[in-house]
Parts: C-alpha cells; sequence; structure tokens
C-alpha cells in the first residue's frame, strides 16, 4: 500500500503514529523550524518514541558515515518515520541506508509501515547521467547519476521496483514549515556536503572518490575542489571546461580521507552566475585529460560499481570521443526522464541541460 499525503507528520492521525511504537530514522535536517524541536521530539513526547536511527558519530564529522540499524530492532516497531535530506545523486550514503532499509522491510512478513517525511532536492529537477547497465553498489536504484527525484519520489520508484507491499507513506515536503523557510541546504545534509552549491557539484564530483585524485574531502570546499600530490601546475595547460565554468590552480590539504596532511595541488570548479552545470560530463572530460597526463592517475577499487556504465567507461579508457559519449548520455537522460515522471509527485518534473 502507497499513499501521498499533504498534511504534516503531526497531523497525521495513523494509530501506528499515534499509540503505537515508533522508530525514527534521522539526520540533523529532521529540525522543525516551527516548533524549535527534531521530528523524534514528536513521538518522545507522545510516549511512544522506541528508538532512533542515526548518523553515529556528530553531524560535521570528517569522513564517510551511515545510518546502522538491525532487523531485531525494527521488528518491534509498529512504525519507522524517516527523514533525511537527499543530495541529488544516487551515490549517498544516507539515502542508500534508506533503501538498505526497504529491502529489509520487504522481507519481513510482518513489516512496521514507513513513513518518509519529504524534502525538496538541493540539487533541483536536473537529470545527468544514466540508468545502471551492470553491477552497481550495493542499495542503488535503477536511477540517473543525478536523478532530479525527492526522496519520497525516490523511495516511491524503489517500492515498485523491489517489488513491496508493506505500507509506503510520502508525507509531501510542502506541507512542513521548514521546507518553506529554509534552503534544501541550509542545514549541511552530510560532512561532505557542506555548501549551497556541493549537490550540484556532487553528481560528477562523487565519482572522484574511488580514483587516485581526491575531490577535497576533508576541506571546507568538497567537490569544488579536486587534486592530488602528483598534479603539477603548468600555464600552458588548457582543461576542458563548458561554458560558465572557470577552473582556477590551487592547493589543499586535506584533514581526513586520501591524502590525510599531504600538500595536494589541484583545481577549484568555479561556477559563472546563471550556469546549469552538467558535472558528469565535466568530471568525465577531467577524468580524460588527467589519465592521459598522469601516470600516477587511476581508477581504484568500486569505480566501475559506482559508474555503472560501459559505454561512458569506454570513454574514460580512451575508445571513443567525447561526442560519442555526450550523444550517448543525452539518450540516457530522456529515457530515464520518461521513466521518472512515473513516479513524481509534485507538480515540477525532471528535465535535463540542454
Amino acid at each position: 500500500m502507497f499513499s501521498f499525503r499533504t498534511g504534516a507528520l503531526e497531523n497525521q492521525l495513523d494509530k501506528a503514529l499515534m499509540s503505537g511504537r515508533v522508530g525514527c530514522f534521522c539526520t540533523q535536517n529532521c529540525w522543525d523550524t516551527a516548533r524549535g524541536r527534531y521530528m523524534y521530539d514528536l513521538f518522545a513526547e507522545r510516549g511512544n518514541l522506541q528508538v532512533v536511527f542515526k548518523p553515529k558519530f556528530a553531524e560535521l564529522t570528517p569522513g564517510t558515515n551511515h545510518i546502522i540499524f538491525t532487523e531485531e530492532e525494527v521488528r518491534q516497531l509498529d512504525a519507522i518515520v524517516v527523514e533525511i535530506q537527499d543530495a541529488g545523486a544516487r551515490y549517498f550514503n544516507y539515502t542508500k541506508d534508506v533503501l538498505s532499509l526497504m529491502e529489509m522491510l520487504s522481507g519481513m512478513e510482518e513489516a512496521p509501515a514507513l513513513y518518509i517525511v519529504d524534502h525538496i532536492n538541493p540539487a533541483g529537477r536536473i537529470v545527468e547521467g544514466s540508468m545502471p547497465d551492470g553491477k552497481t553498489e550495493a542499495h542503488t536504484p535503477k536511477v540517473a547519476h543525478r536523478h532530479g527525484l525527492t526522496l519520497g519520489e525516490l523511495c516511491n520508484l524503489y517500492y515498485h521496483e523491489i517489488g513491496a507491499t508493506f505500507a509506503l507513506h510520502v508525507i509531501s515536503a510542502l506541507a512542513s514549515d521548514a521546507t518553506r523557510q529554509l534552503l534544501p541546504w541550509t542545514i549541511a545534509p552530510a560532512s561532505d556536503i557542506p555548501g549551497m552549491f556541493t549537490c550540484e557539484m556532487y553528481s560528477g564530483g562523487g565519482l572522484w572518490n574511488n580514483t587516485a585524485i581526491t575531490p577535497a574531502i576533508g576541506t571546507a570546499r568538497p567537490y569544488e575542489y579536486l587534486g592530488a600530490p602528483f598534479i603539477r601546475h603548468n600555464s600552458l595547460d588548457v582543461l576542458p571546461a563548458p561554458s560558465g565554468v572557470l577552473m582556477r590552480p590551487c592547493t589543499f590539504t586535506p584533514s581526513t580521507g586520501r591524502y590525510q596532511g599531504q600538500l595536494c595541488q589541484g583545481y577549484q570548479i568555479m561556477l559563472q552566475p546563471g550556469t546549469e552545470y552538467h558535472s558528469l560530463l565535466h568530471t568525465l572530460q577531467l577524468m580524460r585529460y588527467f589519465s592521459e597526463r598522469y601516470s600516477q592517475f587511476e581508477f581504484l577499487d568500486g569505480f566501475e560499481e559506482k559508474l555503472s556504465d560501459s559505454v561512458i567507461m569506454s570513454y574514460l579508457k580512451g575508445e571513443i570521443s567525447f561526442q560519442e559519449v555526450k550523444e550517448h548520455v543525452k539518450t540516457e537522460e530522456q529515457k530515464w526522464i520518461r521513466k521518472a515522471k512515473r513516479f513524481c509527485l509534485y507538480d515540477d518534473q525532471p528535465y535535463r541541460i540542454k
């Protein structure tokens, strides 16, 4: 059973929410601006909060994180309320944790009802890339690299993909004062998604995490910066950059992750006002550029599963031209948009950069 609800969470009168055993699955983005409390405080006040599933460390702790839960904990609940901020790309850890939870619920005979408190996508409705055509990372839905959906819409899609029958209810992002008052990146979705432009860079930039170049994880501007100790600046070098994008030579020293404590030379990606940035295509150009110039550059374990596109991989190996991969991506984006529209819950629709 699936439902889309336009009333706020506190106005939902389901027995499971009012008097049942409730678990809350959340990040710092579940802050209620109207009442000055977190989402789980609602159930603490009602006296039926059983457990809070949230990231283990502080919200701005460097490094990646996950939300951990067990089947034993889940079986003891009547309802699970999810409120996180998705980052707009299919490799975001907390979103994959939600989809992992859905897989668990789908395998249970008497699963608790799942409620998704939806949020606006900080990466907007722009679509980039292709649906997976091979092996993928665990808990990855068949969506484009930058999918243009909200978390509620993603869960709607995944619910149908896995053939789930447990009760799934999505609370509209337009039902909350917080989503009307705050821009979706005001509270950082994760420690490596800190600012206004990060989500625009993430759909391509997230792929750097599985290469010998770091997207400046462990700095104040991850995914806007990229570099490595082996990169050397040369005034004669002309890096690929689409219209409206500037590449500034820079240096940084990560405080965590790859190259922790080492001086990295690299570049800052700077967007001119009004630019619609296709992060994936630009990242692919940069990866091929660096692979052709630096023997130290390599694709690390997990890269091909994260990318999950054999045609794009052929481009990165130097087997086809950029024009060919660009046409491939265009076709794939059109396919994804046709699929995505079946799961949209709001009036605005996903679209591609032309």
